[in-house]
């Protein structure tokens, strides 16, 4: 019998043998694993932040050079704001200006923007769950022993299977015994997020190079920007109309500010029902490969007359 060349933890190293059925070597080193996250509202939210403060990357002109502008997170807890920022204010905790505010608004769920799932498809009724297919892979490890144990009920267990290629897949050799794993995820459920991009400045010439990327970016006039977060992938439309909230026109003693009112749609989705779902987020299951039935006779106890030979029981 042929041995082995590799080290026993070589053997057990089940990470570095997942892509040993792939027979092209290119394809294996081209191969990552992806972790998958269920999309939430708070995936949807770090998408519209990270659109914002990283994709936009906004900077203004102030006294002090071409400086960014940060981003601020409204929904956030004003301890906790005047902990993680303490840059965005003043002596008297006041906010220095310029600064970009995000809120989201509201969410709607539409039934006419159903995605990619048009139908209404319920789970399987088990303990796992799952509704939709995302992948599906063969078991080397299953399989083989499927084919293995053919090879000895077909050539006797003594048999030198290594020699005479005995267990691979030859014209009459049966392929029937594949243990395929297949993940299925909850139905993707479609919603609408409304978002609020406020832009606060002193200075009218603040405000219009904040004001110009949202007009030249796209996404505005219905036409739709990607943006993504964690994987996921959402649709954004930019409202063409932005409302003043500037304090311009005013004679009083206050403070003067430029203020930018923008409506950004998104487009997203919501997997599963996040810590209040029992059953998992994904989930992995095998096919039955063969099924065995016996005989009524040898349940009962009975013997047949007709053969002679073969299994009773007593």
């Amino acid at each position: 019998m042929a041995r082995s060349k590799r080290s026993q933890q070589q053997i057990e190293d089940q990470v570095g043998q997942k892509n040993d059925n792939i027979a092209n070597k290119f394809v294996e080193q081209k191969l990552q694993d992806i972790e998958f996250s269920p999309s939430s509202l708070e995936t949807i939210d770090g998408a519209m932040l990270r659109f914002i403060d990283e994709e936009l990357n906004l900077s203004v002109t102030t006294n002090e050079g071409f400086k960014k502008v940060p981003v601020l997170w409204v929904s956030a807890e004003r301890s906790y704001q005047l902990k993680a920022n303490k840059d965005l204010r003043d002596t008297e905790q006041m906010l220095i200006l310029p600064l970009i505010t995000v809120n989201r608004a509201s969410v709607n769920k539409d039934p006419t923007k159903k995605g990619t799932v048009y139908a209404n498809l319920y789970p399987v009724a088990d303990a796992k769950g799952g509704t939709i297919t995302v992948a599906r892979q063969i078991n080397p490890k299953k399989t083989a022993e499927f084919q293995n144990a053919f090879s000895k009920r077909r050539y006797g267990p003594g048999k030198n299977v290594y020699g005479t290629m005995a267990n691979t897949n030859q014209r009459n050799m049966s392929v029937q015994r594949v243990v395929y794993e297949t993940f299925t995820i909850p139905i993707p459920t479609w919603i609408s997020v409304n978002y609020e991009i406020t832009l606060r400045t002193e200075y009218q010439q603040q405000i219009n190079e904040l004001l110009r990327p949202f007009v030249t970016v796209p996404g505005n006039s219905r036409m739709p920007k990607r943006i993504s977060y964690e994987d996921h992938f959402y649709e954004v439309f930019i409202d063409g109309s932005f409302s003043d909230g500037s304090n311009k026109a005013a004679l009083g003693m206050e403070r003067r500010n430029y203020e930018q009112t923008i409506n950004i749609e998104v487009l997203g989705y919501l997997i599963g029902e996040g810590l209040n779902q029992e059953k998992p987020k994904i989930v992995r299951r095998e096919n039955a490969v063969e099924f065995k039935l016996s005989r009524e006779k040898v349940i009962l106890g009975d013997r047949a007359q007709e053969i002679e030979d073969g299994f009773y029981r007593d």
